[in-house]
């Protein structure tokens, strides 16, 4: 599967999302199509290489869209491209505004003569009869109509064609039909008389709609440019060009061409170009716009620097240890645009809706004007047609179709500035009905960074048991493995190659190590292998009662030690499961460690429900018990062997600083790994929901209680047209509000 993501012009409402989504949906090879309205943009899979695009572009042409080709990118080269689709998007809007002022010039004196020449007063200065002032005014019209206006009659008669309608199906069928009428009156007046009255005329009914029509696009898209500010930053925090250390030259070079294995320089204020690793000096690095912590980070060799950070006042060199697509800023940059063309629940709902609005409100406005055609006496026609046009104007879903995406994208948004990324808008519905929420202990409530504390022998040296220990445990990736590893490296003791090695998932490994059987590993490893542990009871019972992990080192059959492994708990781990206590939510712990050990660590923290020596394929069957409960499930977690639960829960929350993997499961990743960011997910999830009911129930207020009036003759189309302008431009500021939400 190959994923496009292209620059749409001409959708104006939700009508034109679920439209777009049919037409390339039903392109063979084509899947997974998201239309968003708010950021203009359609992305969908293409399942082989050979689907042209330029196909698709001409079958959106044909309904009146226009596919940008050019605007296609992901990633790094988003960062390179997106200046090119805010061109494309600024020349669109361009001539909006230059549409606007057009008809805004020509509208001022067509409504002020319209609404002045039939009084007295003003036919006594007026110099023109009522006939010549009707001709001047189809003149102010005509070029409002017919150049201003060409969009709206442009898309609908390529809608028409296939029997298909939407927002600008209603203004061009309203607008033409005042115009329409008007250019009768005019020039054939004897055709639409009554009692051989000069009839009224509705140039600027027609004229004060699409002015205002536009003015509203204007604003909406001013609007909508400040809900994408959030990964506009992100995309800005890249520099463009990074000097590079060659055979010790300087030489700048472009951010493209940067590969793993280069060295940069860093110097004092400059942007650090990518991600690596320090190699020389140090300082400290501002991550705010990446963890949204506020506080600089101190960098010294061996840190590990992210790309589109900020360096303060000292000077480094680094190593390039990912680049391009692979950088952590572009992975945000891409999960956080993921999240803005996902939808939600709830949209998949107004979808639906909008699928059938506009058919439905034309249906209403042909009743509306039969039944004012047969009931209006003297002026019936007149005030049909005035009703008419109104309903049509009035029922416009722009508000409806711009009332999730808008809130998403700000969300989304604010959730990447604060360290929250959010792949979808289902899980970001989703997690403020949490109800349990699950941790894993290594890594996640813990440090992660386990360091041997104490070590007690038995019949043999502290440096011969790190040897064999640090030996066999130089195999393996657990976390406990490298304190053992490190606690080797810190005493200078040279390790051998095992002669085997094997894994015991859940409970340790065993091995040849220079001619003796090493078996290291949990208590119930040394019940499994039937070693004799009573020699060492006292010390384990001592070592239990500190909360520390105990690890057993048995050598040719005989427990020869325990080795005390340390993992601090994090500094935010007890705040953050007080803060999910108050909001209700139900904490639980996991871990591999025995029941005392895990106990201590839990009750420090604030946990009052855990699991002990769980092993790393009982953890999703533990989510699923939930669930069964009738639980909303959340799990967060660090490390590989979390990643089934992940994907088990019903919300997968990964820790930043943990593995690919679990990151790639998860549904929503905390960049800096503070637990403190669980608590503020589920309140941005509740913050956006509850930003998106509010704009869907004034969108559908707007459409239930106006709708009426209009087809009772109780709203002048004009002021419709107004009201449907700033309705769009009210849910759009609605959703930015969001932007200084407290999460």
């Amino acid at each position: 599967m190959k994923e496009v993501n292209l620059l749409i012009e001409g959708m104006t409402c939700a009508s034109c999302v679920t439209r777009v989504e049919k037409i390339i949906g039903g392109i063979d090879g084509v899947k997974n199509v998201r239309v968003n309205l708010a950021t203009e943009h359609a992305t969908f899979d293409l399942e082989q290489d050979n689907i042209n695009l330029d196909s698709i572009a001409k079958e959106l042409e044909g309904f009146g869209y226009k596919l940008k080709l050019n605007s296609n990118s992901t990633n790094d080269s988003q960062l390179l491209n997106q200046n090119n689709v805010e061109v494309e998007k600024d020349k669109y809007y361009d001539q909006i505004k230059k549409d606007f002022f057009l008809a805004l010039i020509l509208t001022l004196p067509l409504f002020i003569v319209s609404m002045l020449v039939d009084y007295s007063f003003f036919q006594n200065i007026w110099i023109f009869s009522t006939d010549t002032t009707h001709k001047i005014l189809l003149i102010l019209a005509t070029p409002i109509i017919f150049i201003s206006g060409k969009r709206f009659y442009k898309i609908f008669w390529a809608n028409l064609k296939h029997f298909s309608f939407e927002m600008n199906s209603l203004v061009a069928i309203g607008t033409s039909a005042a115009y329409g009428y008007s250019v009768i009156a005019t020039l054939f007046p004897s055709v639409v008389s009554i009692h051989n009255e000069l009839p009224h005329v509705y140039y600027e009914t027609a004229g004060v709609i699409i002015t205002l029509i536009l003015m509203g696009k204007i604003l909406e898209h001013r609007a909508k440019q400040k809900t994408n500010s959030a990964i506009k930053k992100l995309i800005e925090l890249k520099p463009k060009t990074a000097i590079v250390l060659v055979n010790d030259n300087e030489t700048v070079v472009n951010i493209s061409d940067l590969k793993v294995g280069d060295v940069i320089v860093i110097k004092p204020g400059e942007k650090i170009p990518s991600d690596g690793i320090i190699i020389w000096g140090s300082s400290s690095v501002d991550e705010s716009m990446i963890t949204g912590e506020s506080l600089p980070v101190e960098m010294t060799i061996d840190s590990k620097v992210i790309g589109g950070t900020i360096n303060k006042n000292g000077s480094f060199n680094f190593k390039v240890s990912e680049a391009g697509d692979n950088t952590v800023l572009a992975q945000i940059i891409k999960l956080v645009e993921q999240a803005q063309a996902s939808k939600p629940p709830i949209q998949k709902f107004v979808d639906k809706i909008a699928s059938v609005f506009v058919p439905i409100v034309i249906v209403v406005a042909l009743i509306t004007f039969l039944v004012w055609l047969f009931i209006g006496g003297h002026n019936s026609f007149s005030q049909a047609l005035v009703n008419f046009v109104a309903v049509l104007i009035i029922a416009c879903p722009c508000a409806l179709g711009l009332a999730t995406p808008t809130a998403i994208i700000v969300g989304s948004g604010l959730g990447a500035s604060n360290g929250i990324l959010i792949r979808n808008g289902e899980s970001l519905e989703l997690a403020q009905n949490i109800s349990t929420i699950i941790f894993d202990k290594t890594g996640t409530i813990t440090e992660g960074k386990p360091v041997v504390s104490e070590i007690i022998t038995n019949n043999i040296s502290e440096n011969e048991l790190v040897y064999l220990s640090a030996s066999l445990e130089s195999k393996s990736q657990h976390p406990l493995a490298e304190a053992i590893v490190q606690k080797a490296k810190a005493t200078n003791i040279s390790l051998s190659q095992p002669e085997t090695f094997k894994n015991l998932s859940g409970f340790g490994l065993t091995g040849i190590v220079n001619n003796h059987t090493v078996i290291i590993g949990n208590l119930n490893l040394m019940i499994e292998f039937s070693i004799e542990i009573n020699v060492m009871n006292e010390y384990y019972n001592k070592l239990i009662e500190s909360g520390k992990t105990i690890v057993f080192v048995s050598v040719d059959g005989e427990l020869k030690g325990l080795i005390a492994i340390e993992d601090k708990l994090k500094v935010t781990s007890a705040e953050a499961i007080k803060e999910l206590g108050k909001m209700k939510i139900k904490t639980v712990m996991l871990t591999g460690d025995n029941s005392k050990t895990a106990k201590l660590i839990a009750d420090k923290v604030g946990i009052t429900e855990f699991r002990s020596e769980v092993l790393p394929d009982e953890k999703a069957n533990i989510v699923i018990e939930y669930q069964s409960k009738g639980e909303v499930v959340a799990m967060v977690g660090d490390g590989i062997n979390d990643s089934p639960a992940l994907a088990q829960a019903d919300v997968g929350i990964a820790v930043g600083t943990g593995t690919d993997v679990a990151i790639e499961t998860a549904q929503i990743t905390l960049v800096q790994g503070n637990l403190l960011s669980v608590a503020k997910a589920i309140n941005l999830s509740k913050n956006t929901i509850k930003t998106i009911k509010q704009n869907l129930f004034w969108a559908f207020i707007y459409n239930t209680v106006l709708i009426p009036l209009a087809a009772f003759g109780m709203l002048n189309p004009m002021i419709g047209a107004l009201a449907m302008s700033l309705s769009s431009v009210s849910v759009v500021s609605n959703s930015l509000r969001l932007k200084k939400a407290k999460i």
